[in-house]
């Protein structure tokens, strides 16, 4: 659990000068559903956290964050408006519950953000891998939007 609590840290004092200077809050619905944010550190990479809760499972509180990089665009357009990234990447959650459990989380999404709006639209699905205290297997799924405080 500590790891994961300075993996949030860090996410919380990523170093502005070396980002793109971009942070966006917003919400994510599905499962499970609750808050989101989004720290740009460069270009293609960015980090994402969540504290969410599920209602398929008791109303389990889960925080996860994650590494992200987007590369591949959807549809390749030279207009940017037209393009759609696709992410993918690699992080970490806790389910605080009954039961709590530790997991490797494997997103792969697409965001859409746009040029004159400080919006970012995303649709992500996570196969997750629990390792404690027991070996398991889950699949997270979200569509949300993030509000671009600073941009």
């Amino acid at each position: 659990m500590r790891s994961l609590l300075v993996l949030f840290a860090f996410f919380l004092i990523v170093p502005k000068a070396q980002a793109q200077n971009e942070f966006g809050v917003g919400v994510m619905l599905g499962e499970p559903s609750g808050l989101s944010a989004k720290q740009w550190i460069s270009r293609t990479t960015a980090i994402d956290a969540g504290f969410a809760w599920s209602f398929a499972n008791d109303t389990n509180i889960q925080l996860h964050a994650d590494y992200l990089h987007h590369r591949v665009y959807l549809f390749e357009t030279d207009d940017y408006e037209g393009r759609i990234p696709v992410y993918y990447g690699l992080g970490g959650r806790i389910v605080l519950g009954d039961e709590s459990t530790v997991g490797i989380r494997f997103p792969v999404g697409v965001g859409k953000t746009f040029r004159d709006y400080p919006v970012e639209l995303f649709l992500e699905i996570v196969p997750i891998l629990d390792i404690a205290p027991n070996s398991d297997f889950a699949i997270n799924a979200a569509i949300g939007a993030r509000y671009y405080i600073n941009r």
